[in-house]
């Protein structure tokens, strides 16, 4: 189905949504949350999109390639990087219904409270974008970088 046409005041905010909450934050670590989110919901058509995206943003491949298996591979990501790909997953999967103090601390270490509010955001947008995708399989490969979804 494409929801967004049954649905298209659901998409517009959606869209509006997604710009305000990629506000303050990076651009290449805003992607790496959003491929990292969309790997743990196995949303092919929002891997589709990001890895382009982050590519076309100056991402390397062996960054993209490794998110995967991040914590075995740390030495790609910085400290910041990897805080937010942790907090990611914790906020993602939320089997133990909270995200553990911990992470959320070493967040708070490597961002300002107005950063990490953005942060969340993104993660939560990504998430909400993910649930889309996957519900209503949407199909990969024929996304370019620059085009809205």
């Amino acid at each position: 189905m494409s929801w967004a046409e049954h649905a298209p005041d659901v998409y517009k905010a959606m869209i509006r949504l997604d710009s305000v909450a990629r506000r303050g934050l990076d651009p290449k670590l805003y992607e790496l949350v959003k491929i990292r989110a969309s790997q743990l919901n196995h949303c092919a058509f929002c891997l589709d999109m990001h890895t382009k995206d982050a590519l076309a943003a100056g991402e390397s491949v062996e960054r993209v390639v490794q998110l995967s298996a991040w914590q075995e591979s740390r030495h790609f990501y910085t400290e910041k990087e990897l805080a937010a790909i942790e907090l990611t997953e914790a906020v993602t999967v939320l089997t133990e219904g909270f995200v553990p103090d911990e992470v959320y601390a070493r967040a708070a270490e490597h961002f300002e409270e107005a950063e990490l509010a953005q942060l969340v955001a993104a993660i939560t947008v990504i998430n909400a974008w993910n649930r889309f995708g996957v519900t209503f399989r949407m199909t990969p490969g024929h996304y370019r970088p620059g085009q809205h979804r």
